[in-house]
């Protein structure tokens, strides 16, 4: 008979952290599920005719920002595999969209478009089509090119270079690289010309260790007549052979550089391609007490591209509980956690955060 009055007693305390659970639930997880690829400045003109429709305008430029997207994150071979993606099936996969700007100047219409995809969406896309995504990262790489004309035994870089000179002047919006280019040193000159007979064994750190940069690419390009041979110094990246590249025309070497980034961008791709097909299914807990911790844990779930889905499937009066869908291994989970401060202790298949963390 005592039990009922102790229940009373203690039943504000209950209701209490019933309601903080409920205010993690429904205040902190709002932003759980808005795991999208965001394009942003799409921009689309058209003449302002009779026939003029708006809608099919932001349709084109959903199409725009979809083609851009899958540039980034998708190989080039694999780029023919999507080209007939229906714009019913963007539309489909669009979080949210916003008008930036639309004006008219002269009887042009101009739109600038931000949309956000649903990232969940995209990775099923590329499932269904056999595609494996890549972690859209951009990264700043030193970017050494050396011209040697075989038939005159010279060697170029710098402002003699045309490679040099024209590399960055056409840069594309969906480009993960960023090419930093050497300094015009004398010096540096100096020590390839010496070396022109053996530059594909030369050792570049003298002038690589000037820049105090984590990653590099040494492309070599030697010219016998009309032939091209590419030799790049890094592992793993293939060498190349191209015929009949005019440098003397400014269309033509533009065109051989678009050729050129696009195997270096595929070659980062490769490197950070995420296996969708791999789904771990994890079950997370973590203390419910300090709701900035809960803030500050999700916004990490949401902006992880290996992170395929997360949610909570049930909280008690100490513990948040989540079910996060990661696309790789265990191990691999516990180190891209490790590099935001995240460690675990596994208890009764229980993923506990670590208080440390």
């Amino acid at each position: 008979m005592k039990f009922i009055p102790l229940l009373n007693k203690f039943k504000p305390l209950y209701n209490f952290f019933i309601f903080l659970a409920l205010i993690n639930i429904f205040f902190s997880t709002g932003k759980l599920h808005a795991n999208t690829f965001s394009i942003s400045d799409i921009e689309i003109s058209t003449p302002f005719e009779i026939n003029f429709n708006k809608n099919e305008i932001i349709d084109k430029g959903f199409e725009e920002a979809f083609n851009e997207l899958i540039m980034s994150i998708v190989q080039s071979k694999d780029h023919v595999k999507l080209k007939n993606t229906s714009i019913n099936q963007i539309k489909g996969m669009i979080e949210t969209f916003s008008i930036v700007e639309e004006k008219f100047i002269d009887e042009i219409y101009y739109l600038t478009l931000n949309v956000s995809f649903n990232k969940k969406n995209i990775f099923d896309l590329l499932e269904s089509k056999n595609v494996f995504p890549s972690l859209p990262f951009k990264k700043d790489i030193l970017f050494i090119p050396i011209f040697v004309d075989q038939n005159r035994n010279q060697v170029s870089m710098f402002s003699e270079n045309i490679l040099f000179t024209s590399w960055n002047l056409n840069n594309k919006r969906y480009s993960l690289l960023n090419y930093i280019l050497p300094t015009q040193d004398l010096d540096d000159f100096s020590l390839i010309k010496k070396n022109i007979n053996n530059l594909e064994t030369y050792d570049f750190k003298k002038i690589i260790n000037k820049y105090n940069m984590n990653d590099h690419i040494i492309m070599i390009v030697f010219k016998n007549n009309n032939k091209i041979r590419i030799f790049n110094q890094k592992k793993n990246l293939k060498n190349l052979n191209y015929n009949e590249v005019n440098f003397d025309n400014e269309e033509e070497i533009f065109k051989f550089i678009d050729k050129l980034k696009l195997v270096y961008e595929d070659f980062w791709k490769s490197q950070n391609q995420i296996n969708t097909s791999v789904k771990l299914s994890l079950n997370i807990s973590i203390d419910n007490s300090n709701n900035i911790k809960i803030k500050k844990f999700e916004k990490v779930l949401s902006s992880m591209d290996l992170i395929y889905n997360s949610y909570i499937y049930k909280f008690d009066n100490q513990n948040n509980y989540y079910k996060v869908i990661f696309n790789g291994t265990p191990d691999k989970f516990l180190e891209v956690m490790s590099y935001q401060n995240y460690y675990f202790e596994i208890k009764n298949k229980i993923w506990v955060l670590n208080d440390k963390s």
